[in-house]
């Protein structure tokens, strides 16, 4: 660990980025290169922000956290919706900072919308959102991917609800596709130039058998307990409730299913979510230099 440290040392003052899929070890990354170079440690996962799963999402623990400066985890409460739009503005200021800032995450958005820049789409409205999230309760996603203009509906990731209830947001805010509004967007915050970046390239054979003893892991570290304490307001449509696992251990909470049945579903899903950042990866971030995860080492 210690030479793949000293590759971020060469320059203190540039922000050092770190993407991979989940459970490829790059959180462990980041903490020994803060812990040994210096810098804050700064998150770049969509779901590690939310306050009402540390275990679950595998936010740092409360240890982690007190050797090294960490920022923007669990710090926005489960029900609130939290854009990538929201994320740069905060991260904006965190760059400007005296701590040199070690991005790290799995959400690609948020790297390519950092180094690559993000349209400014107005925001919208609460009416507009409350809108969207009853007809995805529904089952209305088909008719919500229906309405999008061609050219965001051919741009975006169609079996991710996240990203259909977005764009049809955008588009019932300002009738403008969000397609048109990407066309505009203006110069990035950290153009990759000005970053050390590294992609931790995990191998579906390396990292299947790491994600399959994680869950299992967790939840004996506490993610059922957890579920426990979030089971009585938890619902599908809460910002937070996209966490993998969440709806399967609450559904066992609630007498549905047992729990080796709710702990092999939440492994599958985590598989279908590392090959879906895995394609991401390879198809918007091929600038970016890559490192086999088995080089993170203590």
């Amino acid at each position: 660990m210690d030479d793949l440290v000293k590759r971020f040392a060469p320059d203190p003052g540039a922000p050092v980025l770190i993407a991979g899929p989940t459970a490829s070890g790059k959180s462990a990354l980041a903490l020994a290169i803060a812990a040994r170079a210096g810098g804050m440690v700064v998150n770049a996962d969509a779901i590690q922000v939310f306050s009402d799963w540390r275990v679950l999402t595998a936010r740092p623990t409360s240890d982690e956290e007190a050797l090294v400066p960490h920022a923007l985890y669990g710090h926005v409460p489960g029900s609130r919706p939290y854009s990538v739009g929201d994320w740069l503005r905060e991260l904006r200021s965190l760059l400007a900072g005296p701590e040199r800032a070690i991005v790290v995450g799995g959400t690609g958005l948020y790297f390519t919308a950092l180094t690559e820049g993000l349209a400014e789409i107005p925001q919208v409205p609460g009416a507009v959102r409350d809108e969207a999230m009853a007809r995805i309760r529904d089952g209305g996603l088909a008719g919500m991917i229906a309405e999008l203009d061609p050219a965001t509906a051919a741009a975006i990731d169609l079996a991710n609800p996240m990203r259909v209830q977005r764009a049809w947001e955008v588009l019932r805010a300002t009738g403008r596709g969000m397609a048109a509004w990407q066309a505009e967007t203006p110069p990035p915050l950290l153009p990759l130039s000005r970053a050390q970046p590294v992609l931790l390239e995990a191998p579906k054979d390396w990292l299947t058998p790491r994600i399959d003893r994680r869950f299992r892991r967790m939840v004996e570290g506490g993610a059922l307990d957890e579920a426990r304490r979030n089971a009585p307001d938890w619902r599908p449509d809460l910002p937070s409730a996209k966490a993998i696992g969440a709806a399967e251990l609450v559904a066992h909470l609630r007498g549905e299913i047992p729990l080796d049945t709710a702990i092999e579903r939440a492994t599958i899903l985590t598989r279908q979510f590392a090959k879906r950042q895995r394609t991401w990866f390879r198809a918007r971030m091929r600038g970016w230099p890559v490192m086999h995860p088995s080089e993170v080492r203590a």
